[in-house]
């Protein structure tokens, strides 16, 4: 099999059917960019929901206990799979903390050591509401704890609020790759029925099904590489110049996982594995229904 003649034919094909080729590089395009613009704004509201996540924190409020007793609780805290970070606060930090927040006003109030000891959990939100629930549920049985405060309606909304997004955000995307899979398909259907006679004339002279077929996906591929060359082109322009330009309230949007190249290496491949596989779909199916005797 040349090499040489496969990828030749696959650069042909473009040209022969520039209509369909420019259709289905422009439909590959928009999807691959619309799917890298989205993953990079969703990425930075996952992050910015966690980073709110993750500022909710378990309050433990004792009674009036001894030494002993608090030191216990804190083994008991430091025990549980979910606290991430335990600190105490006494009674006289907890007046000071008051006088720092309200300011002037409550010196005297402060002045009664009125607030009860307590401990702030730092707690693992990732394990979702239900564990943290049940985990402040047993906490209250412990003696010497009054009372556990926490936002747990701010924690459950969160949760809702981020499955909600990831669940619509997935259902987008599978619907852009997929109208953008059925155009390359169509795209590359079109090429084949245009061929027919000379596919005809190569399995009379005894070309395999793989031969024939092997240019339309190099066609497919080359769509796939000229939409995600074109998509990270415009996904720099847009996060790097434009959005800093006309919306510079919003900041500089963070790359997923802080790196430029990751994004930029799943579009390309995304696009290439959308233009391989549509070709391919197509190549096996229509190549197969090209019978010799027409």
């Amino acid at each position: 099999m040349s090499v040489k003649y496969i990828v030749k034919e696959g650069f042909t094909g473009i040209k022969r059917a520039k209509l369909a080729a420019t259709t289905s590089i422009l439909s590959l395009f928009i999807a691959v960019l619309l799917l890298g613009v989205l993953t990079r704004i969703g990425f930075n509201i996952y992050n910015q929901a966690m980073s709110i996540k993750d500022m909710i924190e378990v309050e433990v409020f004792l009674f009036d206990v001894d030494e002993r007793t608090t030191n216990q609780i804190r083994q008991e805290l430091e025990s549980e799979e979910l606290i991430q970070e335990v600190t105490y606060i006494s009674k006289d930090s907890a007046s000071a903390i008051m006088r720092k927040e309200f300011g002037a006003g409550v010196e005297e109030l402060a002045e009664l050591n009125f607030l009860p000891a307590s401990f702030r959990l730092g707690v693992n939100t990732d394990a979702g509401a239900d564990r943290i629930e049940t985990m402040v549920s047993r906490l209250r049985n412990l003696r010497g704890v009054d009372e556990i405060e926490y936002n747990a309606a701010l924690l459950r909304v969160m949760e809702s609020n981020l499955n909600t997004f990831t669940f619509i955000g997935g259902g987008i995307a599978l619907l852009i790759l997929l109208a953008a899979l059925i155009l390359v398909y169509n795209t590359i259907r079109l090429t084949i029925y245009a061929k027919r006679d000379l596919i005809r004339a190569m399995k009379l002279v005894g070309a395999t099904n793989k031969f024939i077929r092997s240019p339309f996906i190099v066609e497919g591929i080359l769509q796939g590489l000229i939409a995600g060359g074109l998509a990270v082109i415009c996904v720099f322009f847009i996060f790097e110049f434009a959005i800093p330009f006309y919306l510079a309230d919003l900041g500089t949007l963070s790359w997923p996982f802080g790196r430029w190249y990751f994004l930029v290496a799943a579009m390309m491949v995304l696009s290439l594995l959308m233009g391989w596989w549509g070709s391919r779909w197509a190549a096996r199916r229509f190549i197969q229904e090209t019978y010799i005797s027409g």
